[in-house]
């Protein structure tokens, strides 16, 4: 089965101004030559304006798959988020609410009389 996975990434901090450069350069170095598996059907991938991160929106059947992109450019933070389209997650919300609200109480049993009941005296 497919999952829907988010994946944002950040730059990760560096040193002097020249390993940002060569961090830079390096980054586009494998990224030009990569190639999006087969598994990997991309709804959406961006870059924030002005930043060095940006967001990709997949769904693919393979954990690994994923885990492989996020460990390509060690100079990027990653993080990879199963993700349920929201009319989804109402629903099973919906669902689990339902399923609470149907419980019955129970009543605790704390081995003493509630309040306002009378003591039954031993026999």
């Amino acid at each position: 089965m497919s999952t829907k996975y988010m994946i944002t990434w950040n730059e990760r901090p560096q040193g002097s101004p020249i390993e940002y450069e060569n961090a830079q350069k390096r980054i586009l170095e494998v990224f030009t030559q990569w190639e999006a598996p087969s598994n990997f059907k991309i709804e959406l991938f961006v870059i924030r304006v002005g930043d060095w991160g940006g967001y990709m929106m997949l769904d693919c059947d393979e954990p690994l798959a994923v885990h492989k992109f996020c460990s390509m450019l060690p100079a990027f933070v990653f993080e990879a988020r199963p993700v349920v389209p929201v009319m989804d997650a109402v629903r099973v919300e919906l669902e689990a609410i339902a399923f609470r609200d149907g419980l019955k109480t129970r009543q605790p049993s704390t081995g003493s009389p509630s309040q306002g009941e009378p003591a039954t005296p031993p026999s």
